[in-house]
């Protein structure tokens, strides 16, 4: 391969940067200068055959780390199919426990009174309920003990066992280990933690995949370290769009999402440092004097791939240090301007400094521009004037009423249980117009959009808002805490609903239901416990009166359409319990509610949530769902009590709703 051939490859900007841009554009410039023959006749065949060896690897490495998205495409799309199929369950199910609570029959249960009808019980009191087996002719068929295989005993004891393994491993991955000692730092469920091990594995993989280990080609290693953090951009902005496909699709939560686009974030920082570092070594020590036009310093680092390189090192980094948790909390309007310019910036030094990157970088950009310009703005953002109620010295709320119409769009057309919504206020100030905060609607739901034009629907909003506070400055809540206690009403922006109806369509499928919320958490259980119970009241009543047939008996019919519905809520503070009325809560337990409400942690510390929870688990006859949102040591609490009881054969599934700054 001559000079011309190594500079004018068809894909010559795959070529590595400090060969092409140094040493092709410097040889070819001195050529011009001095007009001395080829640069490459000086080289040693062996030289010569090292710089080919070195391309081939570049693009076989590239070629192999391209490869990346395909594998991600196809894991989502296993995730995708298998969230279906759930889905799928769920609703035959959720259609079966319809039809059981609307169906009314006669059962030996039943307290009957002279006329005919049942004696209602208080609607307050938790009812335990037997079931009754009658016999089918099935059942009185005679056994002949002499003809039973001998090996039945063994086959059952296999099928036995196995079930138990299948339970201690579904256990163990529901199983959510305590914080990291001394630096306290939450760690997700194991099944998180093996499923993010298991996408770090598929990278180191790549990385050292047909990598050739030499240091004379440790170049290939700083190379595929670069694009290997190119390959994963639009991951982690799609992983980062507000209005969350990969939750539609897969079904996991707000929390597993963002877990894992942290996780993202983070080994894409560091496999930044690992090419940046990797580069200047193998730029500075390991490189031949032969293949390298200069070594000066300042010549390396005042070069243009070089500068761009830096400036997209340097912004990325940034985002990950402004996006750890304790500067998120007491910074957040200086995370959500610094996420958006960083972003931005980084993706332009990034064009510049590779180009391969730039399919890449425009795919990340089409993401956040979909997802922030044209969807949130154009399509679900509503501006509207709201009424403020402060509830105490740190909550208030900020509540709206409309009718729902036909032509309505974003959140006036409706929402579902568990939606949040992103709220603008520019009366705060002008830096607060380009700031959209996110908040769970805290109100029932009335459902999207409308059945039919006849149909009008009235649609009551509400945000539950605690003011969070930082260092030197109340925050964006903290300063709306102090307009609402001078105002009664302010001119809002509303960006969405989003959201997903993964919880509401697991809590529908079983017959128990438990909802635990950890102060505001109610936010998202009230919604919930609000839809299960009046959507059961709505159901039509069925009628099944066939004299010819008889009826077997069924457990005593309860309230709810056919489920029972547990809620514990814990509160800090005894006034924390107004913040849902009084009078929705009584309609909710007159629907058949179980609702439990401890004296506050102020007054009377922690509860047994972990003996409470796993009591209702315990009595629980059928499936069991359990849905918790509150602090992490409550959701861990929760977690490991519906892991347990899963351990020991209960069927139980649980989901986490975790929001915070």
């Amino acid at each position: 391969m001559d000079h011309a051939q190594l500079c004018a490859l068809p894909a010559q900007q795959l070529l590595p940067g400090f060969i092409r841009t140094i040493y092709c554009q410097d040889a070819l410039a001195t050529l011009e200068e001095t007009g001395t023959g080829d640069p490459l006749a000086g080289l040693t065949p062996e030289q010569l055959e090292y710089i080919r060896q070195l391309i081939i690897a570049i693009y076989e490495g590239r070629a192999i780390t391209a490869s990346y998205n395909v594998l991600i495409i196809g894991i989502i799309a296993v995730f995708a199919v298998l969230h279906w199929r759930e889905q799928k369950r769920d609703k035959q199910k959720w259609t079966a426990i319809q039809q059981a609570g609307a169906r009314r029959t006669t059962t030996r249960n039943s307290e009957v009174d002279g006329s005919g009808t049942s004696t209602p019980s208080s609607s307050s009191l938790t009812t335990v309920v037997q079931s009754t087996h009658i016999k089918s002719p099935e059942d009185e068929v005679d056994v002949d003990l002499e003809r039973l295989p001998l090996l039945r005993n063994s086959q059952l004891s296999n099928q036995h066992l196995s079930h138990h393994i299948a339970n201690k491993l579904r256990s163990f991955l529901l199983y959510q280990p305590p914080p990291i000692p001394i630096i306290t730092r939450v760690l997700p469920s194991n099944g998180t933690s093996l499923f993010i091990l298991a996408w770090l594995a598929l990278n180191i993989a790549i990385q050292f995949y047909r990598l050739p280990l030499k240091w004379s080609f440790f170049f290939i290693f700083a190379d595929r370290a670069g694009f290997l953090f190119i390959v994963n951009l639009p991951l982690l902005y799609l992983l980062s769009a507000k209005n969350q496909p990969l939750r539609r699709l897969t079904g996991y939560s707000y929390e597993a999402l963002n877990i894992f686009h942290r996780k993202v974030g983070e080994w894409m920082c560091f496999v930044g440092i690992v090419h940046f570092i990797s580069m200047l070594l193998y730029q500075f020590v390991l490189a031949e004097d032969w293949l390298l036009a200069s070594q000066s310093p300042k010549a390396y680092f005042t070069h243009p791939l070089i500068l761009f390189g830096i400036g997209a090192f340097v912004s990325y980094e940034l985002l990950f240090f402004t996006s750890l948790g304790s500067f998120r909390q007491r910074w957040y309007e200086l995370f959500l301007a610094l996420h958006v310019v960083l972003q931005v910036a980084a993706l332009g030094f990034l064009w510049g400094h590779f180009y391969t990157s730039r399919p890449y970088v425009v795919t990340a950009l089409a993401i956040f521009l979909i997802d922030r310009l044209v969807w949130r703005m154009s399509i679900k953002r509503v501006s509207m004037e709201m009424d403020l109620t402060v509830l105490d010295g740190e909550t208030f709320l900020v509540s709206g009423d409309w009718d729902i119409l036909p032509e309505a769009k974003g959140v006036l057309a409706g929402w579902e249980p568990t939606d949040h919504v992103f709220l603008t206020v520019p009366v705060l100030g002008r830096s607060h117009a380009l700031q959209a905060h996110p908040f769970t609607i805290a109100s029932d739901a009335p459902g999207k959009g409308l059945e039919g034009e006849e149909r009008k629907r009235h649609a009551w909003f509400s945000l539950l808002i605690r003011a969070q506070f930082g260092n030197f400055d109340r925050g964006f809540t903290g300063q709306l805490l102090e307009y609402a206690k001078m105002h009664k009403r302010v001119e809002v922006q509303l960006d969405g609903p989003y959201g997903s109806p993964h919880a509401l369509s697991i809590l529908r499928a079983s017959e128990n239901v438990i909802l635990v919320a950890g102060g505001s958490g109610i936010a998202v259980t009230f919604p919930l416990v609000w839809a299960l119970l009046h959507e059961a009241r709505s159901q039509p009543e069925v009628e099944d009166e066939d004299e010819d047939k008889q009826v077997l008996p069924l457990r005593k019919q309860k309230k709810g359409g056919g489920r029972k519905v547990h809620m514990l809520w814990v509160t800090h503070a005894f006034w924390h319990q107004r913040w849902i009325p009084k009078e929705q809560l009584d309609e909710l337990v007159a629907l058949g509610l179980d609702l439990v409400m401890p004296k506050s942690t102020m007054e009377a510390g922690r509860p047994d949530v972990r003996g409470i929870v796993g009591q209702w688990i315990q009595e629980a006859e059928g499936d069991t769902s359990v849905l918790v949102s509150g602090p992490d040591g409550l959701n861990r609490v929760v977690r490991n009590v519906a892991a347990d009881a899963v351990g020991h054969g209960k069927g139980v599934r649980i989901a986490v709703e975790k929001f915070g700054w």
